[in-house]
C-alpha cells in the first residue's frame, strides 16, 4: 500500500494490490474508488480519512498543478519473446517524459520536516511505480503526445478526474446470472442459429476496417484520426442496415465516438444484454499506419457478423438488446466508461455484458483458443461463457488469461456483471499487437477462430440471456 497526499487536484492517493480484503471494509476507500490498472487499485478519499490508515507518519504532500491528470502507464501481459526491444522499465519511461516539452513550473514536494524537495516539472513526474507500471501527473496536453511516443507493448491510461464509489456487482445481479446457467442446456435453435455466421463478409468486413482492400481509405483508426471517423460512418450504416438504431456517442473532444447500437425488445423487457467491441486502433510509434487488424478489429467485425445474422435470420428478442461499438480503449478505456457510467446514472438494468478484445491471433501449431479473464470480471458471467463454449463451440480450447484491461473493466466496476473474451488461453503472443503491421493477411490471423468465437461469446450467451423468437 502507499499513501500521499496530492495538493492541487486532489488531497490524499492511495493505492492497494487487487481485492485486498482492507478495499471492501474501509469505508474511506469504497466511497472513493479511482480504478483498476494492473494489479492494483487506486482510491483518492478526503483528507479526513487519512487518520484512518495505518502508515501515515511521513506521507508526503505532493504539490500537482490543478491542470494536471493522473495516468497510469503499464507493460502489457505479453510473452517473454515479445518483451525483448522495449520492456518497461523506469529510465526508459523517464527518457520518454524528458522527450515532452516543458510547459508548466518547477513542482516540488514536501515532508513533515517542512524541507523541500526538487521533484522536476510538475506535468510531468512520477508518483509510484512498479516493475511494469508507474503512476504519472501530465498535463492534458503531455498525456495526448505520450500516448503517440510510448513503445506499442506499453498502455497508458487516463485516471478519472473525480473518484466514484466502489461497486461490487450486486447479490440480485448476480443471482440473475446464476439462474441463466442453472437453466443452461443446449438448444439446436441456437446451435444453427449461430452457425449461420457468414466467413466471407467477415473477411469483406475486416479489410475494409484495415484498409487492405484498398477501398476504404482507412490508413488508422487511432481515435484521434480522420480514419476512425470513415470507420463510425461506416459501421453505423451497417449495424442500422440489419435492423438497429444506433446513434454517436461523443465523450471527449477531439475522440472518435462510441457507436451505439440497440434491438428493441418484443416483450417490452426493461432489462438489457450488451455486447461489445472497441474500433479504435493503435500502431507503430513513428507510422501512422494502424490498421488495427487484430485489435480489435476482430472484434468488431464479429460484432458486426452477429448482427448481420440477426437480421438475415429474423430474430427477435424477448429482452433490449445493445451492441456498442467503442472508441478512447486504446487511451484508457475512455469511451466506455462514459457509457457505464451513463448506465449506472440512469440505474440501467443491465443483465450482463460481454467485450471481445483481440480474438484473431493464435500462434501457429497452436489450437483455435479461448481466454477468459482471471484478474477483472465478475466470474458468473464467465462461467457462462465458458459452459456456452462446450456447449456450441468445442472447437475452441478454453482457459484463463492474466491480460487485461478492456471495455469491460468499465462495467464491471460500475456493479454490472461483465466480462471479456480474448484470443488465447495465457499471455499476448501476437508479434503485431499495437503495431503498424496488424493486418489480416498474415500467419497466425485466423478467422475460423473469430468465427468460432463469436459464437459463443457474444451471440450464443446473448441468446440465451435476452431470449428471442424466430420470425
Amino acid at each position: 500500500m502507499i499513501i500521499a497526499k496530492l495538493i492541487g487536484t486532489v488531497s490524499l492517493l492511495v493505492v492497494y494490490p487487487h481485492s485486498h480484503p482492507h478495499i471492501i471494509s474501509s469505508e474511506c476507500l469504497s466511497k472513493n474508488y479511482i480504478g483498476t490498472y494492473g494489479s492494483q487499485d487506486l482510491f483518492i478519499p478526503s483528507e479526513s480519512c487519512l487518520s484512518s490508515f495505518a502508515s501515515t507518519a511521513d506521507v508526503p504532500s505532493v504539490h500537482v498543478h490543478p491542470d494536471a491528470e493522473l495516468v497510469w502507464v503499464e507493460q502489457a501481459a505479453l510473452e517473454q519473446h515479445l518483451l525483448t526491444d522495449q520492456p518497461f522499465t523506469l529510465s526508459s519511461l523517464q527518457n520518454y517524459l524528458t522527450a515532452l516539452p516543458d510547459t508548466n513550473p518547477t513542482a516540488y514536494v514536501s515532508y513533515t520536516d517542512d524541507q523541500q524537495h526538487l521533484l522536476g516539472p510538475v506535468d510531468r513526474r512520477i508518483l509510484y511505480q512498479t516493475s511494469t507500471s508507474a503512476l504519472l501527473t501530465l498535463s492534458s496536453a503531455h498525456t495526448r503526445e505520450l500516448s503517440l511516443i510510448l513503445p506499442p507493448t506499453w498502455r497508458i491510461y487516463v485516471l478519472p478526474s473525480e473518484p466514484s464509489p466502489f461497486l461490487p456487482v450486486p447479490e440480485p445481479a448476480l443471482a440473475r446470472v446464476r439462474d441463466i446457467l442453472s437453466s443452461l442446456r443446449f438448444n439446436p435453435d441456437v446451435a444453427k442459429i449461430v452457425s449461420n455466421i457468414s466467413l466471407p463478409q467477415v473477411r469483406n468486413d475486416i479489410r475494409f476496417l484495415t484498409g487492405e482492400d484498398g477501398r476504404s481509405g482507412i490508413e488508422s483508426r487511432h481515435t484521434f484520426s480522420s480514419g476512425a471517423r470513415i470507420a463510425a460512418e461506416w459501421l453505423k450504416v451497417r449495424f442500422e442496415e440489419t435492423g438497429a438504431n444506433c446513434e454517436f456517442q461523443h465523450f471527449l473532444s477531439g475522440f472518435a465516438p462510441n457507436i451505439i447500437c440497440r434491438y428493441p425488445s418484443i416483450e417490452n423487457a426493461t432489462d438489457t444484454v450488451l455486447v461489445s467491441a472497441h474500433y479504435d486502433s493503435r500502431g507503430s510509434f513513428g507510422s501512422t499506419r494502424a490498421p488495427g487488424g487484430n485489435d480489435d478489429g476482430s472484434g468488431t467485425v464479429g460484432l458486426l457478423a452477429i448482427a448481420r445474422t440477426i437480421q438475415r435470420l429474423g430474430i427477435k428478442f424477448r429482452s433490449s438488446v445493445e451492441f456498442v461499438a467503442f472508441a478512447g480503449e486504446e487511451q484508457g478505456l475512455l469511451g466506455s466508461q462514459h457509457y457505464a457510467r451513463e448506465m449506472r446514472r440512469a440505474e440501467r438494468n443491465l443483465t450482463l455484458m460481454v467485450q471481445a478484445d483481440m480474438i484473431a491471433y493464435h500462434e501457429p501449431g497452436e489450437p483455435p483458443q479461448l481466454g477468459l479473464p482471471e484478474i477483472i470480471g465478475t466470474p458468473e458471467v464467465t462461467q457462462l461463457v465458458a459452459n456456452i463454449s462446450t456447449m456450441y463451440a468445442p472447437e475452441l480450447t478454453v482457459g484463463f488469461t492474466p491480460v487485461c484491461c478492456s471495455d469491460h473493466q468499465s462495467f464491471h466496476f460500475q456493479g454490472f456483471p461483465a466480462t471479456q473474451v480474448f484470443e488465447r488461453a495465457g499471455l499476448i503472443a501476437d508479434p503485431m499487437y499495437h503495431n503498424s503491421g496488424d493486418i489480416s493477411e498474415r500467419i497466425g490471423y485466423d478467422l475460423e477462430q473469430v468465427r468460432s468465437i463469436a459464437k459463443v461469446q457474444q451471440f450464443a450467451t446473448l441468446l440465451h440471456a435476452a431470449g428471442f423468437h424466430l420470425s
